[in-house]
């Protein structure tokens, strides 16, 4: 993003002027901030001023907050309408649902005309690296994020300058990061991104995207219009060192490092370190995590160290906490916690930094504060009941405050309430930066002893993401040196926002209610949803959201939680309620992104089907490198690496209506491979050899289609031999893939420029999977049994657990021909021998020495014969299933079925809308195994509805 430096032309949203300084404070002057009177425009309204802007909105707001249906729309959040309205800037951000969309719509987006729309895009297949450690990711944290600089590649792709983007689960603001970069790109960007496109043979169009962001956190949207919104970087600097001068003021005494026998100064302290109290088991003495337990040679916790009092051998696991109680005012109670002792700080003298053991003086300090009285405003809220939210109840953390030592809760308060105190427009940026150092103030900050003991980026380290987790060893930073440090990289941060930048709209509500946005008038869709069970947002927001006074409704939140008692069944539905919406009001014909990061097979199946079942079809899946791993990945053996990238897309409305009169017919089936195959990249090359696009191979073709009439309750008209067939007649067939005839020629053409083509990697892990690699091997090489068995038996390692193993004969036998030397050789075995024996060479099909060559040999089927094999297969597939259907049992975790059969089972089940025998059946199944195969979870899904 281009800088804008601050100067005389630049708009400022307030003015100073030098007034007397306030008797007693010791200042002969002061600057007073007055409200610039140039006048501004706001859809397309003009206001004398930006404050008249917001004071003319927020009447608005007020007035539709009475409005009990307005209330009604869902993820409404929870706060009082006062604390909303301190919160909102209207109508680019309310801390509630934006009654505004609408009127933003209308007055930046373009109306779908169907007789004008010529929009055609392919899926963005490039994968896509980006820099997690530039300055505006890394200003202020959030659970999750996909860096802005990745998003700009997706919007420029799909979107021209003034196309309507939405994000419907935004989380910190990236996607409005990413289209403000796509108006105003830093160079070194621009230039990256124009030599990409121009690689792929395409040029960006840089320009402004109107923005829609919706999150059903309070605090998301709220981070969403800050990061996205222009401030006088001179007017905020000024007011926050104000703050900041009245912060050290009276609170600079809190972290007074003691003098010491050495130096007179006075010293500052940075950060204190507290260690966690146990008891030995053993004989009950204290024993202090940081002196007894921490090898102070590696840095690491000691595996075995022994008591100091007993000098028993005593692990971690093996101690108790020890606690004590204190007098909570906040609460008015005694509350007993576990014990915590100061043992280190961190001391600044000048520039200079060093580390020292506590002394009398700084215990002396800790006593002193526990006295000291609270008088600014503090939440006091319980943590609410959840997964994550009360995991420190054992600790006795179990309010807000209590995430805070007092001598932080002391500043913090004061903080806050001189930021209330901050004009209304400069409010919101102050509150911003604040809520910014949340993640060095608690007390999950960690201190590691490693980087102490062996070096490092430093040892103080901020509290981990996606979790509440509290280390035995925390860091107590410095609340006014915190404030402090922020000041100049949010002022950087304001100045970079140019002036001329239309900000977002944002929204605080849920995705699966957006009445506010019209149907079909968003052109893009960008979303980074919440994964099953990864992140509990609503129970980690609280931190923030009580502070700012306005709490996330978590109803509607689209996680697994046991406490809100949301299984992997109710995630799905919750999304698809969102992917729903997001269709309705998505343009025909146009795209689809969704970022997935999780290791769970359920997760992703219940994903996908969500997306598919709303009305989206799939067109691709690539992947996005984000660059930098989380705690969470660090730590958690398995944990996918990189994010999957799905790109679906709304069926453009002139398919839409002729599938109507065609649903059921072999003509709807061609007229959706059509559209689809037109949806498709027809050529994606990487380092010089080009790839196989999974979604071009016939038996993928095939899954969309029936996926495609199954969401719409319409019979498939087709067996899958019968598709195959009609798929070589109708498409021109290149490299195992399938073309429109125009596209066929296209990818002709670009194929010639590589060498190569790379095959994609199969892993046989079922009968599925075992027959796709099957059919790879016999088309390249029609193989005998001898030849083609040692390879399977390497293949079939991971063969998972609950399928039926099956024997190489067995799948031979039903899915493939074998050549007994009898009659003419097939085409496929003669075109094999003849390319690769000279002597083979220029023979006819019937020539003894080809007839002997190939005898015994299997090979792949032709389309056109391959029905008579289908038939024979599905009828041993459905005498199994109806095996499966006599049963009264369900399957044991660990017993053996053949899938392939309930899937061909539930297939024929649904075409005779015999819904029952599916759902039996479905509940028989492990359910584990039954969300983590997507067929048998559209089917079922379909058969519950």
């Amino acid at each position: 993003m281009g800088s804008s430096k601050g100067s005389s032309n630049q708009k400022q949203l307030f003015k100073t002027k030098i007034v007397p300084g306030k008797a007693g404070s010791g200042k002969l002057f002061e600057e007073e901030f007055v409200v610039d009177k140039r006048p501004v425009e706001c859809l397309g309204m003009t206001f004398e001023n930006d404050e008249k802007r917001r004071e003319y909105f927020l009447e608005k707001l007020r007035d539709k907050l009475k409005d009990p249906e307005f209330r009604k729309i869902e993820g409404f959040p929870i706060g009082e309408d006062e604390d909303i309205l301190a919160l909102s800037d209207p109508p680019y951000y309310t801390a509630c649902p934006n009654p505004f969309i609408e009127d933003f719509i209308k007055q930046y987006g373009k109306p779908f005309d169907p007789e004008t729309d010529d929009y055609r895009r392919e899926p963005f297949a490039e994968d896509v690296k980006a820099n997690k450690r530039h300055a505006f990711y890394i200003a202020h944290s959030y659970h999750t994020k996909v860096p802005h600089e990745a998003i700009v590649r997706y919007v420029l792709h799909y979107t021209q300058p003034g196309d309507v983007v939405l994000d419907g689960f935004s989380g910190s603001g990236m996607t409005g990061l990413g289209t403000l970069a796509c108006e105003t790109p830093e160079p070194g960007l621009k230039a990256d991104v124009e030599k990409e496109f121009w690689a792929a043979g395409a040029t960006p169009s840089w320009g402004h995207r109107p923005t829609i962001l919706v999150d059903l956190s309070p605090m998301a949207a709220f981070m969403g219009h800050n990061y996205t919104t222009h401030r006088s970087a001179e007017t905020f600097r000024s007011v926050a060192n104000n703050i900041l001068a009245d912060l050290s003021e009276q609170y600079s005494w809190l972290y007074n490092a003691s003098l010491d026998a050495i130096s007179a100064a006075r010293k500052t302290a940075n950060y204190y370190v507290w260690s966690d109290v146990f008891l030995c088991p053993q004989c009950g003495d204290e024993i202090q995590f940081w002196r007894d337990c921490v090898d102070k040679n590696t840095g690491e916790i000691a595996s075995i160290f022994h008591c100091p009092s007993c000098t028993s051998e005593l692990s971690k696991r093996s101690l108790e906490l020890a606690f004590s109680s204190q007098f909570d005012e906040l609460l008015d109670k005694v509350v007993p916690q576990s014990r915590k002792i100061p043992v280190m700080v961190n001391v600044m003298d000048g520039r200079s930094k060093s580390m020292r053991d506590v002394l009398t003086d700084d215990i002396e300090l800790v006593d002193r504060i526990a006295n000291e009285a609270i008088h600014d405003w503090v939440p006091v809220m319980r943590m609410p009941e959840g997964e994550e939210s009360r995991r420190n109840d054992k600790f006795g953390i179990t309010h807000v405050h209590h995430y805070f030592t007092k001598r932080n809760l002391l500043a913090l308060a004061r903080l806050f309430a001189l930021i209330r105190h901050a004009p209304p427009l400069i409010r919101l940026p102050l509150l911003f930066m604040a809520t910014s150092t949340f993640r060095v103030l608690t007390i999950r900050s960690l201190f590691l002893p490693s980087a102490y003991f062996c070096g490092g980026t430093g040892p103080f380290k901020p509290s981990s993401s996606g979790t509440l987790y509290i280390p035995s060893l925390t860091g107590e930073k410095n609340v006014v040196l915190a404030w402090k440090e922020r000041i100049t990289q949010f002022s950087s941060l304001f100045d970079a926002i140019p002036e001329s930048f239309a900000p977002p709209t944002c929204s605080a509500q849920s995705s699966g209610d957006l009445r506010q946005i019209p149907n079909s008038s968003i052109d893009y869709v960008f979303v980074d949803p919440p994964f099953g069970r990864n992140i509990m947002y609503s129970e980690l927001n609280v931190l923030w959201e009580t502070w700012l006074r306005v709490q996330t409704n978590a109803g509607p939140e689209a996680i697994e939680n046991s406490v809100q008692a949301k299984g992997l069944l109710d995630y799905e539905h919750l999304m698809q309620k969102c992917f729903e919406e997001f269709y309705r009001v998505l343009k025909p014909g146009r795209w689809m992104t969704v970022i997935f990061h999780n290791s769970s097979n359920a997760v992703w199946n219940a994903l996908q089907t969500a997306v598919q079942q709303s009305g989206f079809t799939v067109a691709d899946v690539s992947t996005l490198d984000r660059k930098q791993g989380t705690f969470v990945q660090y730590t958690a053996a398995g944990s996918v690496k990189q994010d999957l990238v799905i790109s679906a897309y709304k069926p453009n409305g002139g398919f839409a209506e002729r599938f109507e009169s065609e649903a059921g017919t072999e003509d709807g089936v061609w007229d959706f491979v059509r559209t689809h195959l037109n949806q498709l990249p027809v050529f994606v090359s990487k380092n010089g050899q080009a790839e196989i696009i999974a979604e071009r191979q016939h038996f993928l073709l095939f899954d969309r289609m029936v996926a495609f009439h199954v969401q719409r309750g319409v019979t498939i008209p087709l067996s899958a031999a019968e598709f195959y067939a009609g798929l070589e007649l109708r498409f021109p067939p290149r490299d195992g893939m399938y073309f429109m005839t125009d596209q066929a020629a296209e990818y002709d053409k670009k194929r010639m420029t590589v060498k190569e083509i790379l095959q994609l990697q199969l892993f046989v892990t079922d009968e599925a999977s075992s027959i796709q690699w099957l059919k790879q091997q016999l088309t390249k090489k029609p193989q005998t049994f001898q030849d083609i068995h040692p390879q399977f038996l390497k293949e079939i390692g991971g063969w998972q657990k609950h399928e039926k193993p099956l024997e190489l004969s067995e799948l031979l036998r039903e899915n493939f021909l074998l050549y007994d030397g009898n009659g003419e050789v097939p085409s496929q075995i003669h075109s094999y021998l003849s390319s690769n024996f000279k002597e083979l060479r220029n023979l006819t099909k019937d020539d003894p020495a080809l007839r002997a060559k190939g005898k015994d040999r299997w090979y792949v089927p032709d389309p056109n014969n391959a029905g008579d094999l289908e038939k024979l297969r599905e009828k041993a597939l459905l005498k199994e299933f109806q095996g499966y259907t006599e049963r009264t049992k369900k399957f044991k975790r660990n017993e053996k079925f053949r899938m392939e059969a309930i899937r061909a089972g539930f297939k024929k089940a649904w075409q005779e809308r015999d819904y029952a025998t599916i759902i039996a059946v479905a509940r028989k199944i492990p359910e584990k195994i039954l969300q983590e195969d997507p067929k048998l979870l559209m089917w079922y899904d379909q058969a519950l509805t």
